[in-house]
């Protein structure tokens, strides 16, 4: 089970966060009065509750976030699965939570640790080929 599965109350999560209304939503692009609707239990629609679960559980910053960070992400899916688990292990391993159990961990935060980590190494050294070559590794 998810944290977010655990965790719906968005009103829950705001009051976890140390968060006013105000400061919570508009992180999210929603008006206070409208996240207050939601707090009272008016459903959110999917596009609202992913961006709540990407900001605030997550704690993704998605003004970090470029679309080429999640092709990168899928090509190492693709091309080089061992790679990618390797570095998902690792940055598991570095998010554990005091309570020992693994951080929910998303594609950014792979990323994250993949671009400033010395793991990185092997795709640093992929990056540098013309895309034709790197197409043609997969």
């Amino acid at each position: 089970m998810k944290l977010f599965d655990r965790v719906l109350n968005p009103r829950e999560i705001r009051r976890r966060l140390g968060l006013n209304q105000e400061q919570f939503w508009t992180q999210i692009g929603v008006t206070q009065s409208g996240g207050s609707r939601y707090e009272s239990g008016r459903e959110m629609p999917k596009p609202v509750r992913e961006l709540l679960r990407l900001v605030h559980v997550e704690q993704i910053d998605l003004s970090q976030v470029k679309r080429v960070d999640f092709e990168i992400i899928s090509y190492l899916k693709e091309s080089h699965p061992d790679l990618y688990r390797s570095l998902r292990r690792a940055v598991r391993s570095k998010h554990k939570r005091p309570d020992g159990e693994p951080a929910v961990l998303s594609d950014e935060s792979i990323m994250r640790a993949f671009r400033g980590g010395s793991r990185g190494r092997h795709w640093a050294e992929l990056a540098v080929l013309p895309p034709r070559q790197n197409a043609e590794l997969g």
